[in-house]
Formats: C-alpha cells, sequence, structure tokens
C-alpha cells in the first residue's frame, strides 16, 4: 500500500485504507460500503462523526482523494465516489470533467432583492446563496421560465444510488406551457461543483418527474456579490455545461 502523504487529514487517511484494501492495477470500479468506513476507523484508531455519510461529502466536494489514490488514475481519467444502493457506494474510473466559472464572461447587474434581515443572519454560504436565488428570483432570469421553490435541503432515496440531498428543487412553466423539475445545487466560493451530484439530482428528477422536463441547475458564490449560476445536461454519462451565467447583486442601479 503506497504511504499517504505528511499531513493527511482523517477523512483521507480512511478513504486511503479503504481504497487501498481493495485496488489492483487495471480495475475500473471499486465498490465499498459504510461499515468499511466503520471497520477502517477502528484500524487507524480514527474517531468518526455521527454522520458517517460527511467523510464521503468532504473527500467530493471539500478535499482532494489523497495523491496515493490520484496517482493511480490513468491519463484524462480520475477516481469518483458514487453511491450505488443504501449505504454501499463505488469509486469508479470516469473521464475527467470540472465545472467551473469563465472567468471572461460578462457580468450581469441585477437589482439586489434580499431582504436585509435574511442576508444579515444566513447560517451557511451555501443557505445564503440559495436565499439569494430564490428573492432575486434569478431562476427566471438565467431560464426564462417562471419557477417556484418546492422543497430545499430534500433528502430522499434513488434506486440504484441510495440516500441523495437536493440543495433546493423548484417547479417550472414556460410560455408554451411546458412544465419544468428543476433541481439547484449551491456551493460555496471554495467548494467544487458535484459531478456527481449532479448526476444524483438528474436520476431522482427521472425518476420521481417522469412526465416533467429536468433542468439541473449549479449555483456557485464568486466574490463581490456575484453568483454563477450553470444548467447541465447529462450527455452519454458525463456532465456538459448547456449555459452560463454569472450575476451581479447591487443596490446601485440607475
Amino acid at each position: 500500500m503506497p504511504d499517504l502523504p505528511p499531513g493527511a487529514s482523517r477523512y483521507q487517511k480512511l478513504i486511503h485504507g479503504v481504497f487501498f484494501g481493495r485496488w489492483i492495477p487495471g480495475l475500473t470500479e471499486i465498490p465499498f460500503t459504510r461499515d468499511d468506513l466503520v471497520n477502517q476507523a477502528v484500524i487507524e484508531g480514527i474517531t468518526l462523526p455521527k454522520n458517517v455519510g460527511d467523510v464521503i461529502y468532504t473527500v467530493r466536494y471539500r478535499q482532494p482523494l489523497p495523491r496515493s489514490i490520484t496517482v493511480t488514475q490513468p491519463e484524462g481519467f480520475e477516481w469518483d465516489i458514487e453511491g450505488v444502493g443504501t449505504a454501499r457506494y463505488a469509486f469508479r474510473l470516469v473521464p475527467v470533467s470540472r465545472i467551473v466559472p469563465n472567468e471572461n464572461l460578462v457580468v450581469i447587474d441585477i437589482p439586489e432583492a434580499t431582504p436585509e434581515i435574511v442576508r444579515r443572519h444566513g447560517l451557511t454560504d451555501e443557505q445564503a446563496l440559495l436565499a439569494m436565488v430564490r428573492y432575486n428570483r434569478l431562476l427566471d432570469v438565467f431560464l426564462g421560465v417562471a419557477t417556484y421553490s418546492l422543497q430545499n435541503h430534500l433528502r430522499t432515496n434513488v434506486e440504484g444510488i441510495g440516500q441523495i440531498e437536493i440543495d433546493e428543487l423548484y417547479v417550472g412553466i414556460d410560455k408554451r406551457g411546458t412544465q419544468y423539475v428543476i433541481p439547484v445545487q449551491a456551493k460555496a466560493r471554495k467548494d467544487q461543483i458535484g459531478i456527481v451530484q449532479t448526476k444524483q439530482d438528474i436520476a431522482f428528477c427521472a425518476s420521481r418527474y417522469p412526465s416533467l422536463v429536468c433542468r439541473a441547475i449549479s449555483a456557485q458564490f464568486r466574490r463581490n456579490d456575484v453568483v454563477a449560476l450553470f444548467e447541465l445536461e447529462l450527455v452519454a454519462g458525463q456532465v456538459k455545461i448547456v449555459d452560463e451565467r454569472h450575476y451581479r447583486l447591487t443596490r446601485d442601479i440607475g
């Protein structure tokens, strides 16, 4: 088993141990379970959080996989961790894909409509971002569709994937009467837009709302109250950008 680099976090140590307990060269999928994380924590002498799923969330979006794992990736591919059932996961080799804001896009000014009391007392960056999208009707502007928030922080199960959480779910209708279901993924400035989360959101919509057109959205904070919005689509198993716009919320519009 390759050594971990100095300074690896406890979650990286767990993922490292689980991965190399099963990996052999040439594998493209490595299944494991939540119990495997628990057992590895005992081996490593690591205290797990009450929500073991936080380990998976952290290494998906907030910390990179250990270099010991990434060096096993063939050129042009990377390891993703995907849900494959209740408390079941798999490392899967997938084509490299990054959804990051285009620095060359023009920024569109939008009159700020978020209530000051909401801005002041937002608990997290993600909650604040969802509130800004909602109160400023940014989805309506971005998609050209009348949208309505149906539920936020929706936790549910999808067959073949397991438990997922959708940051906020909207429904919408356009001028021709076409109805949409719109899952929104919100990310703070330093977090990475999740390819796996987008796939899960789309799978949920196909399962729960087969008669509605799914339009998957990712929103990310940038600097100076700029919000980057992406419309994403699944094409041949890969997440692709359909459209991207950047909006600045401002009270200084003449």
